[in-house]
Protein backbone atom coordinates (compact mmCIF):
# COMPACT_ATOMS: atom_id res chain seq x y z
CA UNK A 1 0.00 0.00 0.00
CA UNK A 2 1.34 3.43 -0.95
CA UNK A 3 2.22 5.57 2.05
CA UNK A 4 1.10 9.11 1.30
CA UNK A 5 0.24 10.70 4.66
CA UNK A 6 -1.86 13.75 5.36
CA UNK A 7 0.76 16.34 6.35
CA UNK A 8 -0.11 19.23 8.67
CA UNK A 9 0.97 22.60 7.28
CA UNK A 10 2.24 23.46 10.75
CA UNK A 11 3.13 20.73 13.27
CA UNK A 12 0.68 20.28 16.15
CA UNK A 13 1.69 21.57 19.58
CA UNK A 14 1.62 19.43 22.70
CA UNK A 15 -0.24 20.66 25.79
CA UNK A 16 -1.97 19.29 28.88
CA UNK A 17 -5.74 19.59 29.41
CA UNK A 18 -6.54 21.01 32.85
CA UNK A 19 -10.30 20.59 32.51
CA UNK A 20 -13.18 20.65 30.06
CA UNK A 21 -15.18 23.68 31.09
CA UNK A 22 -18.13 23.00 28.83
CA UNK A 23 -18.97 21.25 25.56
CA UNK A 24 -16.99 23.74 23.50
CA UNK A 25 -14.04 24.81 25.66
CA UNK A 26 -11.10 22.97 27.21
CA UNK A 27 -8.62 24.76 29.45
CA UNK A 28 -5.15 23.68 28.31
CA UNK A 29 -1.68 24.39 29.64
CA UNK A 30 0.52 25.10 26.64
CA UNK A 31 3.75 27.00 26.09
CA UNK A 32 3.88 28.30 29.66
CA UNK A 33 0.30 29.53 29.92
CA UNK A 34 -3.26 28.23 30.30
CA UNK A 35 -5.55 28.94 27.36
CA UNK A 36 -9.18 28.41 26.47
CA UNK A 37 -9.04 25.98 23.53
CA UNK A 38 -11.77 24.93 21.13
CA UNK A 39 -13.11 21.41 21.66
CA UNK A 40 -14.14 20.15 18.20
CA UNK A 41 -16.57 17.51 19.47
CA UNK A 42 -19.53 18.61 21.58
CA UNK A 43 -20.28 15.09 22.83
CA UNK A 44 -18.49 13.12 25.47
CA UNK A 45 -15.13 11.44 24.89
CA UNK A 46 -15.43 7.99 26.40
CA UNK A 47 -15.96 8.03 30.17
CA UNK A 48 -12.66 9.68 31.03
CA UNK A 49 -12.21 12.74 33.22
CA UNK A 50 -10.40 15.33 31.14
CA UNK A 51 -7.92 16.42 33.78
CA UNK A 52 -4.12 16.28 33.41
CA UNK A 53 -4.61 14.69 29.97
CA UNK A 54 -1.96 15.31 27.26
CA UNK A 55 -3.27 16.76 24.02
CA UNK A 56 -2.21 17.96 20.59
CA UNK A 57 -3.27 21.41 19.45
CA UNK A 58 -3.51 23.19 16.14
CA UNK A 59 -2.97 26.95 16.20
CA UNK A 60 -5.24 29.26 14.25
CA UNK A 61 -3.90 32.00 12.00
CA UNK A 62 -7.08 34.01 12.64
CA UNK A 63 -6.11 36.58 15.24
CA UNK A 64 -9.79 37.55 15.71
CA UNK A 65 -10.80 34.04 16.79
CA UNK A 66 -11.85 33.75 20.44
CA UNK A 67 -9.92 30.50 20.87
CA UNK A 68 -6.42 30.49 19.42
CA UNK A 69 -6.03 26.71 19.63
CA UNK A 70 -8.13 23.65 18.70
CA UNK A 71 -7.67 20.33 20.51
CA UNK A 72 -6.96 17.78 17.77
CA UNK A 73 -6.06 14.71 19.85
CA UNK A 74 -5.70 13.43 23.40
CA UNK A 75 -3.50 10.77 24.99
CA UNK A 76 -4.15 8.41 27.90
CA UNK A 77 -0.40 8.22 28.59
CA UNK A 78 1.22 10.24 31.35
CA UNK A 79 2.22 13.81 30.40
CA UNK A 80 5.84 12.87 31.18
CA UNK A 81 5.97 10.00 28.68
CA UNK A 82 7.97 10.71 25.53
CA UNK A 83 6.33 8.38 22.99
CA UNK A 84 2.62 8.91 23.50
CA UNK A 85 -0.22 7.18 21.68
CA UNK A 86 -2.78 9.69 20.41
CA UNK A 87 -6.56 9.54 19.92
CA UNK A 88 -7.85 12.06 17.39
CA UNK A 89 -11.03 13.85 18.53
CA UNK A 90 -11.64 16.33 15.71
CA UNK A 91 -14.63 14.83 13.91
CA UNK A 92 -14.62 17.55 11.25
CA UNK A 93 -10.96 16.91 10.50
CA UNK A 94 -11.76 13.20 10.04
CA UNK A 95 -13.53 14.11 6.80
CA UNK A 96 -10.44 15.93 5.56
CA UNK A 97 -8.33 12.89 6.29
CA UNK A 98 -10.76 10.53 4.54
CA UNK A 99 -10.90 12.86 1.54
CA UNK A 100 -7.09 12.89 1.27
CA UNK A 101 -6.80 9.11 1.37
CA UNK A 102 -9.61 8.65 -1.16
CA UNK A 103 -8.04 11.19 -3.54
CA UNK A 104 -4.63 9.54 -3.28
CA UNK A 105 -6.07 6.09 -4.00
CA UNK A 106 -5.21 4.62 -0.61
CA UNK A 107 -8.81 3.55 0.07
CA UNK A 108 -9.30 1.98 -3.35
CA UNK A 109 -10.98 -1.14 -1.96
CA UNK A 110 -13.73 1.12 -0.65
CA UNK A 111 -14.07 3.35 -3.69
CA UNK A 112 -12.03 4.09 -6.81
CA UNK A 113 -11.87 7.21 -9.00
CA UNK A 114 -11.05 9.39 -6.02
CA UNK A 115 -10.29 12.37 -8.26
CA UNK A 116 -14.06 12.74 -8.83
CA UNK A 117 -14.79 13.26 -5.13
CA UNK A 118 -17.28 16.00 -4.17
CA UNK A 119 -17.91 17.24 -0.61
CA UNK A 120 -21.17 17.97 1.19
CA UNK A 121 -23.60 16.62 -1.38
CA UNK A 122 -27.33 17.13 -0.84
CA UNK A 123 -29.44 13.98 -0.81
CA UNK A 124 -33.08 14.12 0.21
CA UNK A 125 -33.27 16.27 3.32
CA UNK A 126 -29.65 15.65 4.26
CA UNK A 127 -26.16 16.58 3.20
CA UNK A 128 -23.92 13.54 2.99
CA UNK A 129 -20.17 13.86 3.27
CA UNK A 130 -18.99 12.67 -0.14
CA UNK A 131 -20.10 11.69 -3.61
CA UNK A 132 -17.56 9.71 -5.65
CA UNK A 133 -18.90 9.10 -9.16
CA UNK A 134 -22.35 7.75 -8.23
CA UNK A 135 -21.47 6.43 -4.76
CA UNK A 136 -22.55 8.36 -1.67
CA UNK A 137 -20.32 8.09 1.40
CA UNK A 138 -21.14 9.18 4.95
CA UNK A 139 -18.38 9.31 7.58
CA UNK A 140 -19.00 8.83 11.31
CA UNK A 141 -16.32 9.21 13.98
CA UNK A 142 -17.60 7.61 17.21
CA UNK A 143 -16.06 8.95 20.42
CA UNK A 144 -18.59 8.16 23.14
CA UNK A 145 -16.98 4.74 23.59
CA UNK A 146 -13.18 4.55 23.42
CA UNK A 147 -11.93 1.06 22.62
CA UNK A 148 -8.51 1.51 24.16
CA UNK A 149 -6.77 0.51 27.38
CA UNK A 150 -7.75 2.82 30.24
CA UNK A 151 -4.62 3.06 32.35
CA UNK A 152 -4.63 3.15 36.15
CA UNK A 153 -3.78 6.85 36.41
CA UNK A 154 -6.82 7.87 34.34
CA UNK A 155 -9.88 8.97 36.31
CA UNK A 156 -13.22 7.83 34.89
CA UNK A 157 -16.82 8.56 35.70
CA UNK A 158 -20.13 6.83 35.31
CA UNK A 159 -21.87 8.25 32.27
CA UNK A 160 -25.48 8.35 31.24
CA UNK A 161 -26.64 6.47 28.17
CA UNK A 162 -25.95 8.25 24.90
CA UNK A 163 -29.31 8.77 23.22
CA UNK A 164 -28.82 11.25 20.36
CA UNK A 165 -29.12 8.90 17.39
CA UNK A 166 -31.64 10.77 15.23
CA UNK A 167 -29.02 12.23 12.89
CA UNK A 168 -27.32 8.85 12.43
CA UNK A 169 -30.61 7.09 11.63
CA UNK A 170 -31.56 9.91 9.24
CA UNK A 171 -28.24 9.66 7.35
CA UNK A 172 -28.24 5.89 7.02
CA UNK A 173 -31.83 6.16 5.78
CA UNK A 174 -30.75 8.66 3.12
CA UNK A 175 -27.90 6.34 2.10
CA UNK A 176 -30.44 3.56 1.65
CA UNK A 177 -32.68 5.79 -0.46
CA UNK A 178 -29.72 6.67 -2.70
CA UNK A 179 -29.56 3.03 -3.83
CA UNK A 180 -32.74 3.56 -5.84
CA UNK A 181 -30.64 5.48 -8.36
CA UNK A 182 -27.06 4.49 -7.47
CA UNK A 183 -25.27 1.18 -7.35
CA UNK A 184 -23.48 1.70 -4.04
CA UNK A 185 -23.84 3.57 -0.72
CA UNK A 186 -21.22 3.41 2.02
CA UNK A 187 -21.11 4.24 5.71
CA UNK A 188 -17.52 4.68 6.96
CA UNK A 189 -16.80 4.47 10.68
CA UNK A 190 -13.56 6.40 11.09
CA UNK A 191 -11.19 6.19 14.04
CA UNK A 192 -8.16 8.40 14.53
CA UNK A 193 -6.52 5.64 16.54
CA UNK A 194 -6.11 1.90 16.04
CA UNK A 195 -9.59 0.67 16.92
CA UNK A 196 -9.73 -3.16 16.94
CA UNK A 197 -13.17 -3.34 15.35
CA UNK A 198 -16.08 -1.09 16.28
CA UNK A 199 -19.17 -2.85 17.59
CA UNK A 200 -21.00 -0.06 19.40
CA UNK A 201 -22.98 -0.43 22.61
CA UNK A 202 -24.60 -3.77 23.33
CA UNK A 203 -27.16 -2.26 25.68
CA UNK A 204 -29.40 0.75 26.00
CA UNK A 205 -33.03 1.52 25.33
CA UNK A 206 -32.30 2.77 21.79
CA UNK A 207 -30.20 -0.23 20.75
CA UNK A 208 -33.03 -2.14 19.06
CA UNK A 209 -34.13 0.90 17.02
CA UNK A 210 -30.57 1.47 15.80
CA UNK A 211 -30.03 -2.23 15.12
CA UNK A 212 -33.21 -2.49 13.06
CA UNK A 213 -32.37 0.64 11.07
CA UNK A 214 -28.81 -0.51 10.30
CA UNK A 215 -29.76 -4.08 9.47
CA UNK A 216 -32.57 -2.89 7.18
CA UNK A 217 -30.13 -0.63 5.34
CA UNK A 218 -27.59 -3.44 4.98
CA UNK A 219 -30.25 -5.76 3.55
CA UNK A 220 -30.98 -3.11 0.93
CA UNK A 221 -27.32 -2.82 -0.03
CA UNK A 222 -25.61 -0.24 2.22
CA UNK A 223 -21.97 -1.19 2.91
CA UNK A 224 -20.20 -0.58 6.23
CA UNK A 225 -16.43 -0.03 6.30
CA UNK A 226 -13.99 0.88 9.06
CA UNK A 227 -10.94 3.10 8.62
CA UNK A 228 -8.21 3.49 11.28
CA UNK A 229 -5.77 6.41 11.19
CA UNK A 230 -2.76 7.28 13.31
CA UNK A 231 -2.22 10.92 14.27
CA UNK A 232 1.10 12.45 15.29
CA UNK A 233 2.27 16.07 15.67
CA UNK A 234 3.33 16.17 12.01
CA UNK A 235 0.93 13.95 10.06
CA UNK A 236 -1.92 11.46 9.82
CA UNK A 237 -1.22 8.00 8.46
CA UNK A 238 -3.54 5.24 7.35
CA UNK A 239 -3.13 2.19 9.59
CA UNK A 240 -5.67 -0.14 7.96
CA UNK A 241 -9.20 -0.34 6.64
CA UNK A 242 -11.62 -3.21 6.25
CA UNK A 243 -15.25 -4.00 5.49
CA UNK A 244 -17.48 -4.71 8.49
CA UNK A 245 -20.85 -5.09 6.74
CA UNK A 246 -21.27 -8.78 7.59
CA UNK A 247 -20.14 -8.29 11.20
CA UNK A 248 -22.56 -5.41 11.77
CA UNK A 249 -25.41 -7.34 10.13
CA UNK A 250 -24.94 -10.12 12.69
CA UNK A 251 -25.16 -7.85 15.76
Amino acid sequence: MTNNPFIFETPLIEGVIQKRRNRFIMEVEVEGGVYDCHCPTTGRIGNIMLHNIPCLLSKSNDTKRKTLYTVEAISLDLPSENNKSWIGINQNAANRYVEHFIKTGQLSDIVKNGHTIKREQKLGNSKLDFLVDNTYIEVKTPLTQLQVEIKDHIDTRKVTEFNSFERFIKHIGELTESLKENERAILVTCFIYNNPGYMGSKKGKHRNDIKESVQSSIKQGVEIWQVNFNISPTEVNLIRYFETTDDVAML
